[in-house]
């Protein structure tokens, strides 16, 4: 049987809708206040989440391995996964954050192919770009699906079925 596409999640923008307007939760978001390693201002981090979303993305895990992609790396699995209902999930460990990246790609996108290795993967993040969408499909042979959500709306009904779609036609 051959091995599941990755799901590779970011945490900001696609399942906390932080660009929304402040003082604002979306509809079905709860507010999480939180403090994650290296949050270094006084008040804790201020954090929407849709508990909806931990039921589409364990529906999703029958056809991905769900990865976070996202700089909360492996504290995902304290902060965000928990109220989600999600289990302890793998993380891509960034070998550098914030940084250079080739031909204006996001930075986050030589790493993610590098994690996947070849694996087919759809990658759900909030700064995906047309350079992104081209870099993957020059350097990546597997089939890849790169999905931008609006950070402020967050994941959608459209994007789930999309990505069910996506791991269905493969």
């Amino acid at each position: 049987m051959p091995e599941k596409p990755l799901l590779l999640l970011d945490v900001d923008g696609p399942l906390n809708p932080y660009a929304a307007q402040a003082q604002r939760r979306p509809a079905g978001y709860g507010t999480h206040r939180m403090r994650p390693e290296g949050w270094s201002t006084g008040r804790p981090l201020r954090v929407w989440l849709n508990p909806d979303h931990g039921t589409e993305l364990r529906a999703l895990a029958e056809a991905y391995e769900l990865v976070w992609a996202t700089t909360w790396k492996g504290e995902a699995n304290t902060w965000i996964g928990p109220r989600l209902g999600l289990p302890g999930l793998p993380f891509v460990d960034w070998p550098a954050m914030h940084g250079r990246a080739p031909a204006g790609t996001f930075w986050k996108t030589q790493y993610l192919l590098e994690y996947a290795a070849g694996r087919p993967f759809a990658w759900v993040d909030d700064d995906i770009t047309v350079y992104d969408r081209e870099y993957v499909g020059q350097r990546h042979l597997a089939a890849a699906l790169l999905l931008r959500v609006d950070p402020r709306i967050g994941l959608a009904r459209q994007d789930f079925d999309a990505l069910h779609a996506w791991a269905a036609a493969l």
